[in-house]
């Protein structure tokens, strides 16, 4: 599962990013999957979109936390290329469920 690597690759960060891009990077990646159970737990179509929304909005955030991670010389581009390629196909996902429960309000 993507937040599972992303907590594995990013224990090899620097120690002193313990309690910033590490931090920051797992907490934005475990609120993606975080906030589609919590909008499965909701009663409305409704209430679900908008905690996908949310779910998306975290994954773009995660995607930067990447990206950053990569410049700063903490992964390498092979390994962004395959996190950034998951988070991706998340957003894709999401993007498309959304629609589908939008289109049916």
């Amino acid at each position: 599962m993507w937040v599972l690597e992303v907590y594995r690759i990013s224990g090899s960060f620097p120690s002193e990013e313990r309690f910033g891009l590490i931090a920051q990077l797992r907490r934005s990646a475990a609120s993606v999957p975080a906030n589609i159970a919590e909008g499965c737990g909701r009663e409305s179509q409704r209430e679900l979109a908008r905690f996908l929304s949310i779910a998306a909005g975290s994954a773009c955030e995660a995607e930067y936390h990447l990206l950053l991670a990569r410049d700063l010389g903490y992964l390498d581009e092979r390994i962004h290329r395959e996190l950034d390629n998951g988070i991706n196909e998340v957003k894709r996902m999401l993007n498309s469920f959304v629609q589908k429960l939008t289109a049916n309000t």
